[in-house]
C-alpha cells in the first residue's frame, strides 16, 4: 500500500496527497475539498501551542543570565553565577561601613554571619581599621563610618580565561561628631567562579587607601584584630580547626586567640552540617607580608588578616597611598594544606598589584 500523507493549505483542510495533485490539474481550489476540519482544527491548535511554548522558552532563555554577573539593587549588589548567588554585598542602609554580607561556595553552601548578638558590629566580610584615633571597627558611640560615595561594575575582559565580575566602589571615611573626612578608599571586588581542580568561589578584595586633601598625613593603628575579618555561621563555631602556610600554630595572645604570620590561612570545618574549607589569602605584594593572621576557636570563631597595626602603627603620608590586595577562597569539603597552597600560588600569580587609579575625594 502506497504510503499516505497530509498536507495543510492556507484555508486549513487537511487531505490526501494524491487528492491534492489531481486538484492541481483540475484547478479547483483545496477548499472545496472534502477534508477533515476537526482533524484539521485540533491539529491547528496543537501547531499554535508549540509556537507559544516555543516563544516563552526563548524569551525566558534569553532573560536568565547565563555566567558570572553582578545584579545592581538600591541597597546590595549581588555577583551571581547564573541563578545561583555567590556574593551578596550591602553598601547603602548600613549605620558603620558596607560589607559582604553572604559568601556561598560552589553548591550554595552560605558561611557568613551579620551582627550577632554577641558582636553586632560584626558583619559577615568586613574590613575596617583605627585612622588617627578614631575607631571604625567597634560601632559604639565616638566611632567613625565608611560612606559610599557611588560603585560600579567593574569593567575587563576575563583574566586567564577566566570569568569574573565584580564592582569598584568609592568610600570616605568620616568622624562621628563634624562628618569629616578621615580617610579615601577605593575598593574594588572581584568575584571567580574556578572549577578545576576543585570548584571554588575566589573572591579578591583590593583597597586603596589614601589620605583626604588637606591632610598631610594619617595614622593607622587598631587592634590585634583590625583588618579583613570574616564572622561564620553558629554551626561553624563548633569542630573547626586552623591551619596556615606556617607551620607554628602562631603566638597566644588572649585565650584562644593567636596571631601567625602567614600567606594564607585556612579553616575547615562544617556549615549547617555540610562540610566547607574557607581561606584568607595574604597577597606577597602587601605592606608587612606574610600578614598576621588572627584567629580565634572560643567562644566563636573568628579570622582575619591584620597589618599587626598594635605592634607597628603606620604612617600614611599623602603622596604615599597605600594598597592593599587580599583573597578570599571557598571550597565545598575538606581541603587539604597542598591544595590550599596550589589554589593560593595562583592567585597570587594572576592578582599581581596593578597601578590603580587614584582615589577620589
Amino acid at each position: 500500500m502506497p504510503s499516505t500523507y497530509y498536507h495543510v493549505d492556507s484555508t486549513g483542510y487537511l487531505g490526501h496527497s494524491e487528492a491534492v495533485a489531481q486538484m492541481a490539474k483540475t484547478g479547483p481550489s483545496l477548499r472545496s475539498f472534502p477534508g477533515t476540519p476537526l482533524v484539521m482544527r485540533a491539529l491547528r491548535q496543537s501547531l499554535v501551542f508549540l509556537i507559544i511554548v516555543a516563544t516563552v522558552a526563548g524569551a525566558s532563555s534569553a532573560a536568565e543570565p547565563a555566567g558570572l554577573h553582578s545584579v545592581h539593587g538600591e541597597t546590595t549588589i549581588t555577583i551571581a553565577f547564573g541563578k545561583r548567588p555567590l556574593v551578596e554585598y550591602h553598601y547603602k542602609d548600613v549605620p558603620f561601613k558596607p560589607y559582604v554580607a553572604k559568601l556561598y561556595s560552589p553548591e550554595g553552601v552560605q558561611i557568613l554571619r551579620d551582627s550577632p548578638r554577641d558582636h553586632k558590629h560584626h558583619h559577615g566580610l568586613m574590613f575596617a581599621l583605627q585612622v588617627d584615633g578614631v575607631d571604625f571597627w567597634s560601632e559604639r558611640p565616638g566611632c567613625g563610618s565608611q560612606k559610599s560615595q557611588s560603585l560600579d561594575p567593574l569593567n575587563g575582559a576575563p583574566r586567564n580565561a577566566q570569568a569574573r565580575a565584580g564592582f569598584v566602589e568609592q568610600l570616605t571615611w568620616t568622624e562621628p561628631r563634624q562628618g569629616k573626612a578621615m580617610l579615601l578608599e577605593r575598593r574594588a571586588i572581584e568575584v571567580l567562579r574556578r572549577k578545576q581542580p576543585r570548584p571554588v568561589t575566589l573572591l579578591s578584595w583590593r583597597s586603596r587607601l589614601a589620605a583626604p586633601p588637606g591632610k598631610d598625613s594619617v595614622k593607622l593603628t587598631g587592634s590585634h584584630y583590625f583588618g579583613l575579618g570574616m564572622r561564620f555561621l553558629a554551626s561553624m563555631d563548633r569542630d573547626g580547626r586552623f591551619f596556615s602556610s606556617a607551620q607554628p600554630p602562631g603566638k597566644v595572645v588572649c585565650g584562644t586567640e593567636r596571631l601567625v604570620p602567614a600567606k594564607w590561612c585556612a579553616y575547615p570545618t562544617k556549615a549547617d552540617g555540610k562540610p566547607v574549607t574557607v581561606a584568607i589569602f595574604d597577597h606577597p605584594k602587601n605592606p608587612r607580608h606574610p600578614s598576621k593572621m588572627f584567629t580565634m576557636t572560643r567562644p566563636f570563631a573568628y579570622l582575619s588578616a591584620t597589618l599587626n597595626l598594635w605592634k607597628q602603627p603606620l604612617e600614611l603620608k599623602a603622596a604615599e597611598p597605600l594598597a592593599l590586595c587580599y583573597g578570599v577562597a571557598l571550597w565545598d569539603g575538606t581541603v587539604e594544606p597542598a591544595e590550599v597552597e596550589a589554589l593560593y600560588r595562583r592567585w597570587a600569580a594572576t592578582n599581581a598589584h596593578q597601578p590603580q587609579p587614584g582615589v577620589q575625594p
